[in-house]
């Protein structure tokens, strides 16, 4: 599955937003994940998880950044991506499913805090590039 160049223009174009409030996006994000699939704090049993946290919003915007990271690199999104994927899947061994939960809660997320942006065609760009996105942070499991 690869992106489309019109696809690739939505994703950065909606990026320029995003970037503007990643803390923000990623921190509420975070919220969202913990709520909706309370199993993905196991991963964080040394973090305050509650909402207004300092390491929250640090670890929001650490996610954000990343994703921000693959956006900027489409064109080699596989090689941007090999050190998270292998610390996710090595070191902190994350659950590959998690991923899917938090493309998902990112989705909510921006057509939450960008509902004029977030158009039908926005959403599935962004739905397609996260389904790539998870895809590339759990080959290291295969």
């Amino acid at each position: 599955m690869s992106l489309t160049k019109n696809e690739r223009a939505t994703l950065m174009s909606m990026w320029d937003k995003i970037a503007l409030q990643a803390e923000s996006v990623g921190t509420e994000t975070l919220e969202r994940l913990f709520a909706s699939y309370p199993q993905t704090k196991t991963y964080f049993p040394h973090f305050d998880l509650y909402q207004g946290s300092q390491q929250l919003s640090a670890h929001g915007a650490k996610v954000v950044a990343a994703v921000g990271e693959a956006v900027k690199n489409l064109d080699n999104l596989r090689g941007a991506m090999t050190k998270l994927s292998e610390l996710h899947a090595y070191i902190l061994r994350v659950d590959p499913v998690n991923f899917k939960f938090l493309s998902h809660c990112l989705l909510v997320t921006l057509a939450a805090r960008f509902p004029a942006d977030f158009t039908a065609e926005v959403h599935e760009s962004w739905d397609k590039f996260l389904s790539i996105l998870s895809s590339i942070l759990t080959e290291k499991y295969r």
